[in-house]
C-alpha cells in the first residue's frame, strides 16, 4: 500500500505512540475551528465560439434537444474538445441529455474528451446528485490514467467549478471514488486540497475512506493511518456519525488498544449517539482475539442489559475465541445458548466448531456437528471440509479423509491449500514421511504453496524416521520458496546429518542458507561439527534413558570426554 508520500495529514502517524484522550470533535474547543482563510477558487473561462464553430454547436444541441440522433451521428467527424465543452454548458441544466451526450462522444469520438470534458460532465451530475453515475465515469478516467493524472483531474475540476455553477459536491465525490478504489495516497492529497480552498468531505465519504482502510486486513499500519485520519477530521470539524466511531473502536481493537476501544464506547452516550450491535460486536471480538474471553462476555452481558440482542455476529466471536484457546466446552455452551435464543447458526459458526474439535482430534465430535449442519440445510463450504479431513487425518482414519477428498470432486469443490496440508498431517500421523512428501509435491504441481508450518512437520517425521536424506529434499525446497526453518529443528537434521558422517552436507546446506539469508538467529553451525554432540537413546526392558555423550574434542597433543548420565 502507498504511504502517502506526497501530502499528509497535520496529524502523523508518528504522534499515535502517544494516545490522546478521546474527545468529542462537536464541544472539544482544544481544535478551535476551521481555518477560514481558504484560497480563492479560480475561475477560468473558455472563448466563445465562432463561425462554424458556432454553427456546429447550435445545429447539434438542437439535434440533442429533439433526440434527433440520426442526423447527430453526421456530425461526429466534427467533434472537438471546443465544440464539446460548448455543447456540455448548454445542456448543464439537463443532467439526463448531458450524460447520453457524454456517452455518445465516447462512443463516436472518444478522442474528443480530454479531462476539461470530462471534469464539465462531473459537475453536472454530482449538482443533481446522481453520484452513481459520476463514480462510474472517474472509476473509468482513473483506471486508464496516468501516475499524475489524479492531480490534474483535480485542477480540471477545480479550473471548471465556477464554469460549470457546480456545487462542492463535485470534489466530495472525487474523494470518496479514491477511498471506494483504495487509491489512499490520492484520496489523502484530494483531502488536503479540498482543505486549501476552504471545504471538506462528508462525513459519509470520510467514512467510506475509514472502512476501505480497514478493510485491507493487511497489517497494523491500516489501523495507524484510520486513527491518524479520524484525528484529522475531528481537527477540521468533521462530525462524526456512530458509524465513524464504530470503525474507530475497530481501528483501536486491530492495534490491540482496547482500553482505547472501551472509552469510545463509554463517550458514544455524551456525543449524542446510542452504541450499536456493530459496537459491541467489534469489542467482543477484539476481547476474544486477545483471549480475554471474560470480559468479551461481559460486554455481551451488557449489549443484552443496553436492549440489544446479540446476534450471530456476537456468537461466532465468542465460538471462536474459545475454541482458538482450546476451550471447547465453553464454545460448545455459547453454541447451545445461541439456539436457545433461537439464532440461527450460520456456516462460520458450524465451520469454527468442527475446526475446534477437529484440532483436538476429535473426528467424531466434528463429524456430528456436521451431520447437524447438513439436517439444518446450512451450506458446506471447503472449509467446512477442510476441517472434516484435517480431524480425521489427526485421528489417523487416512483412508475416511481420502473418501472425503473425493467428496470434494462431487460437491465441485476444489482442494485447496489446507486440505494438501491437512492430508501431509495425516501422513505425518501415521509416520509415513514418504507418502507425505509425495502430497507435497502433488500440492506444489497443484499451483499452492506450502507453508512452514507444512515443511516443519515433513522435516521433523523425515528425521523422527532417521531419513535425513529425506529431510534435505524437504528443505531444498524450502530455500528455493525462501521459507526459513526454525533452529532447533534445523538442529535435529543437522545432528541426524552428522551421525551418519555426512558433514560435507551439512556444510553445503548452511552455506546455501547463508548465501539466501535463511540462516535462523541463534543458530551455530560449529556447535554440531566441533565439538559433535551426539545423543543416543537407551532402551533398558520398559525404562528409557536419554544418554547424551558431549564435549568430543580431539586436540593435536590431547583429547578427553565427559560423561553426564
Amino acid at each position: 500500500m502507498n504511504k502517502f508520500p506526497f501530502r499528509q495529514f497535520s496529524s502523523l502517524p508518528n504522534s499515535i505512540a502517544k494516545e490522546p484522550p478521546f474527545t468529542n470533535p462537536t464541544t472539544c474547543g482544544k481544535f478551535g475551528k476551521r481555518n477560514w482563510n481558504p484560497l480563492p477558487i479560480p475561475h477560468r473561462t473558455i472563448p466563445e465560439p465562432k463561425g462554424q464553430d458556432l454553427d456546429f454547436v447550435n445545429v447539434a444541441n438542437s439535434h440533442l434537444i429533439h433526440s434527433d440522433w440520426a442526423k447527430l451521428n453526421s456530425l461526429s467527424n466534427g467533434l472537438t474538445a471546443f465544440r464539446v465543452k460548448h455543447i456540455r454548458l448548454k445542456l448543464k441544466q439537463d443532467y439526463v441529455l448531458s450524460l447520453e451526450f457524454f456517452n455518445w462522444v465516447a462512443a463516436q469520438n472518444p478522442t474528443s474528451l480530454t479531462l476539461e470534458t470530462h471534469s464539465m460532465i462531473l459537475h453536472i451530475l454530482t449538482k443533481y446528485r446522481k453520484f452513481k453515475s459520476a463514480e462510474s465515469i472517474l472509476r473509468k478516467v482513473l483506471v486508464s490514467g496516468s501516475i499524475d493524472l489524479p492531480s490534474k483531474l483535480f485542477e480540471a475540476i477545480l479550473y471548471s467549478y465556477r464554469l460549470c455553477d457546480s456545487s462542492l459536491c463535485v470534489f466530495d465525490s472525487l474523494f470518496k471514488t479514491f477511498a471506494h478504489m483504495k487509491k489512499f495516497r490520492n484520496a489523502t492529497n484530494t483531502f488536503c486540497q479540498m482543505k486549501d480552498y476552504g471545504f471538506f468531505p462528508t462525513v459519509e465519504s470520510c467514512n467510506a475512506y475509514l472502512s476501505s482502510l480497514l478493510d485491507l486486513h493487511r497489517d497494523r499500519f491500516e489501523a495507524d493511518i484510520a486513527l491518524v485520519f479520524y484525528r484529522e477530521m475531528q481537527r477540521c470539524r468533521i462530525s462524526p456519525n456512530v458509524y465513524t466511531l464504530n470503525m474507530v473502536i475497530s481501528a483501536y481493537c486491530k492495534l490491540g488498544k482496547l482500553e482505547n476501544a472501551v472509552e469510545v464506547l463509554e463517550k458514544m452516550d455524551s456525543m449524542g449517539f446510542s452504541p450499536t450491535v456493530v459496537s459491541y460486536n467489534t469489542l467482543i471480538a477484539g476481547h476474544c482475539d486477545k483471549g480475554l474471553l471474560s470480559s468479551a462476555l461481559k460486554f455481551k452481558n451488557l449489549m443484552a442489559k443496553n436492549g440489544l440482542h446479540p446476534n450471530v455476529v456476537t456468537f461466532n466471536s465468542l465460538i471462536d475465541g474459545f475454541c482458538k484457546e482450546g476451550k471447547l466446552k465453553e464454545a460448545n455452551r455459547i453454541f447451545s445458548e445461541m439456539k436457545a435464543v433461537y439464532v440461527a447458526p450460520d456456516t462460520i459458526t458450524y465451520n469454527t466448531l468442527i475446526k475446534g474439535y477437529s484440532q483436538e482430534g476429535n473426528s467424531e465430535m466434528g463429524n456430528s456437528l456436521f451431520e447437524e449442519m447438513s439436517r439444518n440445510q446450512v451450506n458446506a463450504t471447503i472449509v467446512t471440509y477442510n476441517a472434516l479431513i484435517l480431524g480425521l487425518c489427526k485421528d489417523g482414519k487416512t483412508k475416511k479423509a481420502a473418501y472425503l477428498v473425493k467428496e470434494l470432486d462431487r460437491k465441485r469443490f476444489l482442494p485447496n491449500a489446507s486440505t494438501f496440508s491437512a492430508l501431509i498431517e495425516g501422513q505425518c500421523v501415521r509416520k509415513n514421511s514418504d507418502h507425505a512428501f509425495k502430497l507435497c509435491k502433488s500440492m506444489i504441481r497443484s499451483g499452492y504453496q506450502p507453508d512452514e508450518h507444512t515443511f516443519k512437520m515433513l522435516i521433523s517425521i523425515f528425521c523422527s524416521n532417521r531419513d535425513f536424506d529425506g529431510a534435505v529434499e524437504v528443505l531444498k525446497e524450502m530455500l528455493e520458496r525462501s521459507v526459513a526453518l526454525d533452529s532447533s529443528i534445523l538442529y535435529d537434521l543437522c545432528l541426524g546429518l552428522c551421525r551418519c558422517g555426512n558433514e560435507k552436507m551439512v556444510k553445503l546446506l548452511c552455506s546455501e542458507m547463508e548465501a539466501r539469508r535463511l540462516i535462523p538467529q541463534g543458530f551455530d553451525m560449529a556447535k554440531i561439527i566441533s565439538p559433535v554432540v551426539v545423543e543416543e537413546n537407551c532402551t533398558f526392558g520398559n525404562n528409557m534413558k536419554r544418554c547424551t555423550l558431549f564435549s568430543l574434542y580431539i586436540s593435536k597433543r590431547r583429547f578427553w570426554m565427559r560423561i553426564i548420565t
